[in-house]
């Protein structure tokens, strides 16, 4: 007499599953660098910013202008003392006393900010040539801001321009550097 159990025994046996490999430790996930939880924290901000506007603004009609809107409204938020014209201070990087001159996003800041928006508007599927961040109004508020802050703190903010004589002797060194 065959005994049914052993047979379903056997039988299990032969079609049971392979043993899986062990599973490899848990890896980390990947890290974001600094920079771009930043852009994305940025994105964020703009983007509720669209949608807190009177009336709600959308991407795609974005001009220099809103973002210009955008900067200032950024601005209540400051931490930099901006001396006016008036102020006993003006021109003055090291004031003596306090003033009631307005506080105001810094210049590094907003420059950086643009940047990264900048970048992160092309990386949500927007095209350079319609980025409103690289508008040119918006390039030449960013360089207003610099000169007045400048000014404010009494640092006169001059581009460094090379003699031509210095240009060309360190394009030539840097080329023969590169054989």
């Amino acid at each position: 007499m065959l005994d049914v159990y052993s047979i379903i025994n056997s039988v299990s046996q032969d079609f049971s599953l392979p043993s899986a490999p062990p599973l490899p430790p848990p890896s980390s996930p990947p890290t974001v660098s600094r920079y771009e939880l930043q852009k994305r924290r940025d994105w964020n901000t703009f983007g509720q910013y669209l949608r807190n506007h009177k009336p709600p603004l959308i991407l795609s009609r974005c001009s220099g202008a809103n973002i210009l809107e955008f900067l200032k409204y950024l601005d209540q938020f400051g931490k930099t003392k901006v001396h006016n014209c008036s102020c006993p201070f003006f021109g003055d990087p090291h004031p003596p006393a306090p003033c009631n001159c307005p506080l105001k996003q810094a210049w590094g800041s907003l420059d950086a900010l643009i940047g990264r928006l900048r970048a992160a508007f092309e990386e949500n599927g927007g095209r350079t040539e319609t980025n409103p961040f690289g508008a040119r109004a918006v390039r030449l508020y960013l360089k207003e801001v610099r000169d007045t802050q400048a000014k404010a703190r009494g640092i006169a903010y001059e581009k460094k321009r090379r003699n031509i004589k210095q240009r060309i002797s360190t394009n030539y060194c840097d080329k023969s550097l590169r054989r």
